[in-house]
């Protein structure tokens, strides 16, 4: 009898379960993570020369993220029929950015004044030196005006080239405002952004498979070449840190959750593949296409996923909030200045604006808090060489909550919208209609169902499901609804 015919439950099914494991893209990247971690720890050297093998994921997926953000956010508006509905969702976004960014400081201010990290360290501040930071850590920052300025790319074309997400939204926006308004002239160009899509998530999906070669890379980089010694001094505030980003997340994000009639920890478990992406490469860009992609399958609409989401990489950095707070006060604390609360506040309000289009990349939170203490005068820039050693390490916390809640506030803006098909939202994190990447000939981004038809295609079913995915692209269709 051959291994293929061979009876369930016999000495095989244990391989064949096992290999069925190695080839779930979460496990393989949780292999990455904990490999490059023991690399790094044993042959520190080594590891820190591993550190191309994550850039180079970084910089496959990153250069992806351009068109796909166009692509969706076009053919979403484009297909929506509804230009105010596009600017009822922009506004309820953005509101609810600002509301959640602010309960993150917040929390972050209250914990660094409770605990108080940076107490007895009595660092001299004439003993600190800029040199071995960043230079973006000591340049000048652009002001507020600047910042939205700077949206406007030169040219509709280089926004596509660029590593900025909110000129690719801007530009992405307009096109498709310029789409639905341009009636049957711009329907053969929708649908061709349509089969674009297609194209740009099969890259997506070969792309996917070096995320374990990638993790792997950058874990072992971060632990060859900052060494796990340099989190015993600063471990109050790294551990801190974390507990508080965990506490945001469980509570803060869990109860936005429950508001919204959905549950938190299967929304964790149904994004666990990303998070570990996220915990190996210390940044939230490389699982942006995907995130998309899974919360359109969840039930969320496109045209909501891709404009809320896109945006929050921007203006809804809940880790880096936490992150912001906590650093500054923390840095007072350890050189001896006693912030009252007027002077924590005015840097609050700070932060608000230099936490904005921070992109979810490795140190973008280390360069928000220099340009914060570059705004107040407070705390001295040069304090900053004082976690620069350990910043990696909180990098990964700032990330991964930042995920978390963009793909949260993607649920809750596609519910309050009435874009939202919670019955499929729901049996999706229940585990009932599992995620897969497409299969040869159908990578579509879209979720298997329009959101508001209802329709559920039966589990296991692939025809089945591929009718669904295409009823759902017909409802969405502009030809379509000009009938």
């Amino acid at each position: 009898m051959s291994r293929n015919d061979a009876a369930p439950g016999t000495v095989t099914a244990p391989p064949r379960r096992i290999r069925r494991l190695l080839s779930l893209l979460y496990v393989q990247c949780l292999i990455g993570v904990l490999a490059g971690a023991v690399a790094g720890w044993l042959w520190p050297s080594f590891g820190a020369e591993l550190k191309p093998l994550g850039d180079g994921f970084i910089a496959l997926v990153r250069m992806m993220i351009a068109p796909v953000i166009f692509c969706t956010v076009v053919h979403g508006i484009a297909s929506m029929g509804n230009a105010r509905a596009v600017g009822r969702v922009s506004l309820k976004a953005l509101i609810y950015f600002e509301i959640l960014t602010t309960v993150a400081m917040v929390i972050g201010l209250v914990v660094v004044n409770v605990v108080q990290p940076g107490s007895g360290l009595h660092v001299d501040p004439s003993t600190l030196s800029t040199e071995g930071l960043p230079p973006e850590a000591t340049e000048s920052h652009e002001s507020f005006a600047a910042f939205t300025l700077a949206i406007i790319p030169d040219t509709l074309i280089s926004a596509l080239t660029g590593h900025d997400i909110l000129p690719v939204l801007l530009v992405s926006v307009l096109f498709g405002f310029g789409l639905n308004a341009s009636g049957a002239a711009g329907l053969g160009i929708t649908q061709g952004i349509e089969k674009l899509s297609k194209v740009l998530f099969t890259l997506i999906r070969w792309i996917m498979r070096l995320a374990p070669i990638g993790a792997f890379g950058s874990m072992a980089f971060t632990i060859g070449n900052y060494g796990l010694d340099t989190l015993r001094h600063l471990f109050l505030l790294v551990g801190s840190f974390w507990l508080t980003a965990l506490f945001f997340v469980l509570v803060v994000l869990g109860t936005v959750m429950r508001i919204n009639g959905l549950r938190l920890l299967p929304f964790l478990r149904y994004i666990k593949e990303e998070l570990l992406i996220v915990l190996g490469t210390s940044s939230s860009e490389p699982v942006l296409p995907r995130m998309m992609a899974k919360l359109q399958h969840a039930g969320a609409s496109k045209p909501v996923v891709g404009i809320t989401l896109p945006a929050g990489y921007s203006f809804n950095l809940d880790g880096t909030a936490i992150y912001l707070t906590m650093g500054a006060v923390f840095l007072g604390q350890a050189l001896g200045i006693d912030l009252s609360l007027t002077e924590q506040l005015s840097m609050l309000a700070v932060m608000l604006l230099t936490s904005k289009g921070a992109a979810g990349v490795t140190g973008s939170g280390f360069i928000a808090l220099a340009a914060t203490l570059s705004a107040v005068p407070h705390v001295p820039v040069a304090a900053l060489a004082l976690i620069f050693g350990i910043d990696r390490f909180m990098s990964e916390a700032r990330a991964l909550t930042s995920v978390v809640g963009n793909g949260v506030a993607t649920l809750a803006v596609a519910k309050w919208e009435g874009q939202l098909d919670e019955d499929r939202a729901k049996a999706v994190l229940r585990g009932e209609i599992p995620y897969t990447s497409a299969p040869e000939g159908d990578h579509s981004p879209e979720p298997q169902v329009d959101p508001a038809s209802g329709v559920k295609p039966e589990d296991g079913e692939e025809a089945e499901e591929a009718d669904s995915t295409a009823a759902a692209g017909k409802d969405r269709d502009p030809v379509a609804a000009a009938g």
